[in-house]
């Protein structure tokens, strides 16, 4: 049985958001692709590390690892069951062999003490309603010389792909901007707030680098408009409308999406943290 201590955050990516991942996960790799490049370039992932990754989703970040690590091991945990089902048959496609998924809550499973070289996270660790206890959890499952790297999103205003979608579907109404750290895509949005959880957990070093890659929704404006108007913000920022208006708020956001058409794909700009840290010393607990 899985425990669960983030019940609000199982019950939708274990639900209809982990469900829409799944079926368009290509869309959703190929989306997040540049900057999850650039988190390769930056994090040394040795030849023999020991890997988790939290909210390994469908898993490409936890196959990228794999492949790197060839002659270590990487595990993926996430709370959705059918994105672990799709990473675990693209493994096998693939022929990894050195990598497993499993279900699971990263804020309370008890991974074995000191088992992991390296903990990493591809916009998968914002979402904890405890983020110390998670954190915490986690460097005790890191080796005394273990290391953390994790990708998450900047605040609201800073990502152009999420403020043009929200302004398209606005409709004229003024929209609740969603808070920073708090369980969510912003949860570790606030650098001062990462800082202070990941050093209440037992991490040193912490690093915070900016990095803002753009992100691609389809090969054109019609392409993008068939995935981004499915999206659950699309469709949650639309549900009260009447016909008329929700008609008129998917135009907007069609029209958006054709001044974001560079005739190389529909392109936004993004903002988010590489956020990296060290375990602090050796541990007595």
């Amino acid at each position: 049985m899985v425990t669960i201590a983030n019940t609000e955050m199982a019950a939708a990516w274990d639900g209809p958001e982990g469900e829409h991942w799944t079926r368009h996960a290509a869309r959703y790799e190929r989306a997040s692709r540049a900057n999850w490049q650039r988190f390769l370039d930056a994090v040394p992932i040795r030849p023999h590390d020991t890997i988790l990754d939290v909210g390994c989703g469908t898993g490409r970040s936890t196959r990228d690892a794999a492949r790197i690590s060839a002659s270590g091991s990487a595990l993926g945990v996430d709370l959705s069951s059918r994105m672990l089902a799709y990473a675990r048959e693209a493994a096998e496609r693939e022929g990894l062999t050195n990598v497993e998924f499993r279900q699971a809550d990263a804020q309370v499973f008890p991974f074995p003490d000191s088992a992991f070289d390296l903990v990493i996270s591809n916009f998968g660790a914002m979402f904890f309603a405890d983020p110390t206890v998670a954190f915490t959890n986690l460097r005790r499952s890191l080796r005394d010389d273990g290391r953390l790297a994790l990708l998450a999103w900047r605040e609201l205003a800073r990502n152009e792909w999420l403020t043009a979608i929200r302004d398209a579907l606005a409709g004229g109404r003024q929209l609740p901007v969603p808070p920073a750290s708090v369980p969510g895509p912003f949860g570790l949005a606030d650098g001062d707030h990462v800082r202070r959880v990941l050093g209440a957990a037992g991490f040193v070093d912490i690093g915070l680098d900016e990095v803002g890659e753009p992100t691609e929704f389809g090969s054109d404006a019609e392409d993008a408009f068939a995935f981004v108007s499915t999206l659950g913000i699309a469709q949650g920022l639309t549900q009260e409308l009447d016909e008329d208006s929700r008609a008129r708020v998917f135009d907007s956001l069609r029209r958006t999406l054709v001044e974001h058409d560079t005739g190389d794909g529909v392109v936004f700009g993004t903002s988010a943290w590489l956020v990296t840290a060290r375990v602090g010393g050796r541990r007595t607990t």
